[in-house]
Formats: structure tokens, C-alpha cells, sequence
């Protein structure tokens, strides 16, 4: 239980420390292409896909038309059109790959990432810095550290802080958007499935 608890304020202390970084003008820019856009694709692999699936429920809930990279109803792509990519290392290829496919089809790309100097950061039209430990964080360096201190367990394993706090910023992300739009929760919840 003692773990539980510390490995949950450990999850938090992360979410508030990186929420010092964000940036007004990049919120802004992902506002404006968000909006300006005729669909929204997304796309993130494992644990950030889920959060990339749980972002596009809430454009949708917003009435921005929105797609997940992957699944069989997404259509094509066009200039008209943008992608929004996460990627804690912003080198993984399949993300890297679509968003390349993606600008070279002329459409506008954003992207969630640890690693605005990475190849994903370089493609996008605007980066969301989202500090937290990815899953190339990991090494001996950080191992022996944990040894040293007495953590031998890691309390936020592979990309947790990562795709947590990427969560909670696009939460965010939907309360500005919902603002920007005029949009109330009872617009969102009129658009909500009944099929469930």
C-alpha cells in the first residue's frame, strides 16, 4: 500500500513539474490547427495510442471530425486535413512514418513528445513538450542509481509519466478547446454515443 501511494505522488509530482513547461503560443498553434483542420487523425503506439483513442472521443465529443490512425474506417489524409502524433522518444517507426506519409500529403502535423529535437519533433508543424520518463530513459546509469538510493522497483515503469501526463495535457487541451468553441458539457454529452 506504502508503494501504491508513492508511486501515485510520484506520478503527480511529474504531471505538476512538467505543466510548468507548457508553452501559450504552442497551445495556441494546436488550438488553430485542431479547429482549422477538416479531420483530425491521431496516432500513438501502445500505451500512447490509448491516449491518442481517448483524445479523439473528446473531438469528437466537440464536433471535430476525428480519426485513429489504423483503424479501418479512417479515410485518406489531405492537405487540408492534420495528424497529431505521440511519441515519448519521437523515434518510434511507425509514428514517424505516418506523420513523414502524412506532411509529404500536405497535411499540418503536431506532436506530443519528451523529445522536440527528435525525428517526430523535426516533422510536426508545432511540439507539445511533455517531460516524463519514456522507455529510452531506461539504462544501466539509471539502474544502478535506483540500486543506490534503495528503489528497486521503478515506480513510474517504461513510459508511464510519460503517457499519463500526455493524457491529462490533452484533457486540458479538450477545457481549452471547449472554451475556444463555445462549446458546454452539455454540447459534448449531446454528442456522446447512445449506442452503449
Amino acid at each position: 500500500m506504502n508503494l501504491m501511494k508513492t508511486a501515485i505522488e510520484a506520478i503527480l509530482s511529474n504531471i505538476e513539474s512538467a505543466t510548468e513547461l507548457l508553452d501559450e503560443n504552442v497551445i495556441n498553434e494546436f488550438m488553430d490547427i485542431l479547429t482549422e483542420s477538416k479531420n483530425v487523425f491521431v496516432i500513438g503506439a501502445g500505451r500512447s495510442g490509448l491516449v491518442a483513442k481517448a483524445f479523439a472521443m473528446r473531438l469528437v465529443h466537440l464536433g471535430i471530425s476525428a480519426y485513429v490512425v489504423g483503424e479501418t474506417i479512417s479515410p485518406a489524409i489531405y492537405d487540408d486535413d492534420c495528424i497529431l502524433a505521440i511519441s515519448g522518444s519521437g523515434e518510434t517507426n511507425t509514428i514517424v512514418s505516418a506523420v513523414d506519409i502524412a506532411k509529404n500529403r500536405g497535411s499540418k502535423a503536431l506532436a506530443l513528445t519528451s523529445y522536440p529535437e527528435s525525428s517526430l519533433g523535426k516533422l510536426t508543424d508545432s511540439v507539445m513538450l511533455v517531460k516524463g520518463k519514456t522507455k529510452i530513459d531506461i539504462d544501466d546509469e539509471d539502474y544502478i542509481k535506483r540500486q543506490i538510493d534503495g528503489n528497486y522497483v521503478s515506480l513510474t515503469p517504461l513510459g508511464t509519466a510519460f503517457e499519463l501526463t500526455s493524457l491529462i495535457f490533452l484533457d486540458g487541451l479538450i477545457a481549452e478547446l471547449m472554451k475556444k468553441m463555445g462549446n458546454t458539457e452539455d454540447d459534448l454529452k449531446y454528442r456522446h454515443t447512445v449506442l452503449e
